[in-house]
């Protein structure tokens, strides 16, 4: 049998090598690695900004469309808007909020009340905006309507009667349709039927005392009825004689 003798020198030279082909098959170790990407920031939407009802617009149906300006988004993430209205401008006072995705949202409110609204947009990975400017508005009122008293009656004395003086006592009567209304009443007379010039205003009672008529005279008098909100109706001239 032969024996291979390997030498210290030859056994090295062959561990140089395989170093060598093992460095070459795996491309090298002495390289910079390549900086993996920075992570993409997001970024919030833009504000909204109002549109419908304008500031400060005044008496407006109750049953209120808002609208705004769709919100931008860099990521082009998706967008929900929540939309507040409170009756104080803190909106410590919320009575209506809302979440949509289109820029508009429909409420009914009380009437007569003014109202303070705004909207924020608030993205998929819940970045928001700020809220837009407040705006404020008033809904219309309870449409309320007032009717004018009925002309008033003659009681008595009848018409161009004839009493003994020197008293006499006018007596009228009077209504309205609206029942709550509390009637008063102007008094005008005198002896010259183009100018009353006597006069007794915001009598509450439908009677009144005239003194001291003269004899053989001819007294003219009427009644204006007052409802206390600004309705009024002028009675006809009535006519009475003294003996």
């Amino acid at each position: 049998m032969k024996i291979i003798n390997r030498t210290p020198s030859a056994y090295l030279i062959y561990l140089l090598f395989i170093s060598a082909a093992m460095i070459s098959c795996g491309g090298g170790g002495g390289g910079e690695r390549e900086t993996p990407p920075a992570p993409v920031v997001n970024t919030p939407p833009t504000a909204p900004t109002l549109i419908s009802p304008t500031d400060k617009v005044l008496c407006i149906s109750n049953a209120v469309n808002l609208s705004w300006n769709a919100s931008s988004d860099s990521q082009n993430d998706a967008i929900t808007y929540q939309v507040q209205v409170a009756t104080d401008n803190q909106f410590t006072q919320v009575v209506a909020t809302g979440n949509v995705t289109a820029p508009s949202y429909s409420v009914t409110l009380d009437k007569g009340k003014a109202y303070y609204w705004r909207v924020k947009a608030t993205d998929s990975k819940s970045a928001s905006s700020d809220y837009s400017p407040v705006y404020s508005f008033y809904t219309e009122g309870t449409a309320t309507s007032n009717h004018a008293p009925y002309m008033p009656q003659l009681v008595t004395p009848s018409m161009d009667a004839t009493v003994t003086p020197s008293t006499v006592n006018l007596e009228w009567n009077a209504s309205d349709v609206d029942a709550s209304d509390v009637l008063t009443y102007d008094l005008y007379w005198g002896t010259d039927r183009t100018n009353l010039q006597n006069s007794k205003l915001n009598h509450s009672t439908k009677t009144h005392q005239l003194t001291t008529l003269a004899a053989n005279t001819t007294y003219y008098w009427k009644v204006v009825v007052k409802d206390g909100k600004g309705g009024e109706t002028i009675g006809q001239i009535w006519s009475f004689k003294t003996n």
